[in-house]
């Protein structure tokens, strides 16, 4: 039974594995002087998709066009929702249960779906914080 789970969720991982992660409603940070020293590591909304990789953020008040490689994930404190925006569980909503610093990961708990409740590790950048 654990090798029929584990292959379905090899599966899964390789079908929404995407090397696009942009996704409204979740929180990114800036990480490029591009767009000036005052967006400099500010964080932001992901408000609207121009397309697969570039997006509309709102950062206080002022609306940003970013490419996704200008902005980074952002991990929220214990217990705080949370959207996986790559891999298996891609478009998943979930509640971050403990964070693994030494390999650059998190736990979380799945909150919706088929496999709600079930605890998955994913890299950093495979899931964002969800604005309130």
């Amino acid at each position: 039974l654990d090798e029929i789970r584990a292959m379905e969720e090899w599966k899964k991982e390789r079908k929404n594995r995407k090397d696009y992660w942009l996704h409204e409603g979740i929180i990114v940070k800036v990480i490029t002087k591009k767009l000036g020293d005052e967006f400099y590591k500010a964080k932001g909304v992901v408000k609207s998709l121009v397309d697969e990789y570039t997006a509309h953020i709102d950062v206080d008040g002022a609306l940003l066009k970013v490419d996704q490689q200008h902005v980074e994930t952002v991990i929220p404190a214990l217990g705080r929702a949370m959207l996986v925006v790559n891999g298996a569980y891609r478009d998943t909503k979930a509640i971050l249960e403990s964070v693994n610093e030494k390999d650059f990961t998190i736990s979380l708990r799945l909150d919706e779906g088929f496999a709600k409740g079930r605890l998955i590790t994913v890299p950093y950048e495979d899931a964002s914080k969800l604005a309130q």
